[in-house]
């Protein structure tokens, strides 16, 4: 029996994650679901934002749905969501961008690079240590390449290789990798490509970067489709798979019932591909679509409609 973790997270992430659960969970009652509480409620309850036996419970699962969380304001608190993608070793970050004329796919380096959580204070400064290593760039690359060969399409590598020497490392074991592997590819300046991106989006196909960079350039990308209540996230592993809207927590907005949910959504159905089920994917961003066009939005997007009734919404649409 296929079992989903479904981690519903702080602020908004409890408003739009139950209403992704309630899409996947109507085209698949067979599934079967558990809860984990992990983040700033967790930890303002307990004192505990994430425990072992939470991640213990998240290996259990075929995949994850997982809402925003906050990290507690707590200096011996890491992210929660950087040591659980790091527990679960969950290396690659895919993060679609798709409008009406492009679909991009920044494939984001997820394990290391200035997220690797080395850092510390002293008395005048505060240090963070970028890692890049080879493992960890030639493994992403091979996923990014992966993808590129199954779309059909350009690799563009980011980087940022004329200032930062870990970078001339990431760019030669990336571009190594796609010219072994016989694809068309390209590298190029980070800050150019975000500007480019924006101004020129269909030359894209697939983005790999490093772990900062990708953070940054889909938030970016965000723009192309109307912000980041609309781009999903999947987390990827050679064992695990967690999926998640790229948006926060959004603590300005939570319980006012008016945050988008389409990012869960999306997120939602990332998962359903993931687990094999790709026609239902690809139905429930059809029913997207199709809400959207008729003027049901969040008002975020320009619309009144509320977190909830835009999930009955979809679900209307896809019949369920």
């Amino acid at each position: 029996m296929t079992r989903i973790a479904v981690v519903s997270g702080d602020g908004i992430g409890r408003e739009v994650i139950p209403v992704a659960w309630d899409i996947i969970r109507s085209l698949h009652p067979e599934f079967d679901s558990f809860e984990v509480e992990v983040g700033y409620g967790r930890w303002q309850k307990s004192g505990v934002a994430c425990t072992d036996d939470d991640i213990t419970a998240l290996k259990t699962a075929d995949a994850i749905l997982f809402g925003a969380i906050t990290t507690p304001p707590d200096p011996c608190y890491q992210s929660v969501i950087l040591g659980i993608r790091k527990a679960l070793d969950l290396y690659a970050n895919l993060r679609p961008v798709k409008g009406e004329l492009f679909d991009i796919m920044i494939v984001r380096e997820n394990s290391e690079g200035l997220y690797s959580g080395i850092e510390w204070r002293e008395k005048d400064r505060a240090c963070t240590v970028r890692v890049v290593s080879v493992e960890g760039s030639r493994r992403i690359a091979r996923a990014a390449i992966t993808l590129t060969e199954e779309r059909g399409c350009l690799l563009t590598i980011g980087n940022k290789a004329n200032v930062i020497k870990s970078d001339v490392l990431f760019r030669d074991i990336c571009c190594h990798e796609a010219s072994k592997s016989g694809i068309s590819f390209e590298a190029c300046y980070i800050d150019s490509l975000a500007l480019d991106v924006l101004l020129h989006p269909a030359r894209y196909g697939v983005i790999v970067t490093t772990n900062i960079f990708g953070d940054i350039l889909s938030d970016v990308a965000g723009y192309l489709v109307g912000g980041l209540g609309m781009l999903p996230s999947a987390n990827i592993g050679d064992r695990y798979a967690l999926f998640e809207p790229v948006h926060g927590s959004a603590p300005d907005i939570a319980g006012q019932g008016i945050a988008n949910p389409v990012a869960a959504i999306r997120s939602g159905a990332m998962l359903l591909e993931y687990l094999g089920y790709r026609d239902d994917a690809l139905h429930i961003e059809t029913a997207l679509q199709d809400v959207i066009r008729c003027g049901i939005r969040t008002p975020d997007l320009g619309g009144t409609a509320t977190t909830v009734s835009f999930g009955e919404a979809v679900k209307a649409e896809l019949g369920i």
